[in-house]
């Protein structure tokens, strides 16, 4: 596509792109996209219940603010402030006592929600504080519960299905979920993600955890009709490797076809998936095209042999897609 001109209509601007998922996934994807663009949103889900995150949204009934940490750290600079404070929000206390295993952001970002009264206005300070490349939002403006049909928990019943609920049980689970719902079911949307996606160029899903990070925008039903109905282009990057639990044995394809069995009306512009992860590259074409879109194929993985994207790579692949 080609670049919007600004506001002035005396140049191109950059496209707005929001970027949505949770945890390491999310982290990748804006780690990569604040080095292609200066106007990156991340709509950020809501529905951690363990660690850190769990233990303040239990004791104090707020967000859970872990993940939305991590998109913040994600959008530092790579300049010694941009650096020194994605450190510092990161960083967790190592004791014998109740500050054990928390994270300084969580704990920053909870107290400028009690200050402000404001989960939306208390992220943005913090943005500002660390001098982030972009903006994070949550998805919902109430905390939410993942609840999973799982199947192959029960040896002598294999295909029996059985309930799983919380976002920790949902990712480590032995057997093979099948489906994702939130709880509540119907939540409300957070006004300023639905307005970002609105108004949006690209729409950026993945990569992360496929049912506990990435699908859950998808069951928020304002965020979900503006996803679908939006003018901007859409495009998912895959994952890297399965996931134990969530997507034991998928195919590069299967996460398109779960894709669409949560979100049918849901488009696809392009799909970007590592060369190296593609075995056969006609089913994953094939299923592409049927959601409307084109498949992009790249080096994308670090080259440690970890299955982790490497920013640099990830970068310039979402450069050649979004930006003309």
């Amino acid at each position: 596509m080609a670049r919007s001109t600004g506001p002035d209509g005396d140049g191109p601007r950059p496209p707005r792109v929001v970027a949505l998922g949770g945890g390491h996934g999310l982290h990748a994807s804006l780690s990569a996209l604040r080095r292609v663009t200066t106007d990156v949103t991340a709509v950020v889900t809501v529905a951690d219940d363990g660690g850190s995150s769990g233990r303040l949204r239990q004791e104090l009934g707020v967000l859970p603010p872990g993940d939305l940490r991590m998109a913040l750290a994600a959008l530092c600079g790579d300049d010694e402030w941009g650096h020194t404070w994605s450190q510092v929000l990161q960083h967790r206390f190592s004791s014998e006592g109740e500050l054990h295993g928390h994270a300084v952001g969580n704990l920053l970002i909870v107290a400028l929600w009690e200050l402000l009264g404001d989960s939306v206005a208390g992220l943005d300070w913090v943005g500002q504080l660390l001098g982030a490349h972009g903006r994070v939002l949550p998805m919902s403006s109430v905390p939410l519960e993942i609840a999973a049909e799982v199947s192959g928990l029960d040896p002598e019943r294999p295909d029996a299905l059985t309930t799983v609920r919380g976002q920790v049980a949902c990712a480590s689970t032995s057997g093979r979920v099948r489906s994702v719902s939130l709880i509540p079911e119907a939540p409300p949307a957070s006004p300023q993600a639905v307005k970002a996606v609105r108004e949006a160029d690209w729409i950026v899903f993945g990569p992360g955890s496929w049912f506990t990070s990435v699908l859950p925008h998808l069951l928020v039903p304002d965020l979900a009709h503006a996803l679908v109905t939006t003018r901007a282009r859409r495009l998912v990057t895959l994952n890297l490797s399965p996931q134990r639990g969530e997507t034991d044995d998928f195919r590069p394809e299967t996460y398109l076809e779960v894709l669409r069995e949560h979100a049918p009306k849901l488009g696809v512009d392009v799909v970007l998936a590592d060369r190296g992860t593609v075995d056969d590259a006609a089913p994953l074409r094939a299923v592409t095209r049927e959601l409307g879109g084109r498949l992009e194929l790249d080096d994308l993985s670090r080259s440690d042999g970890s299955p982790r994207h490497d920013a640099e790579l990830l970068a310039a692949a979402f450069e050649r897609i979004l930006v003309d």
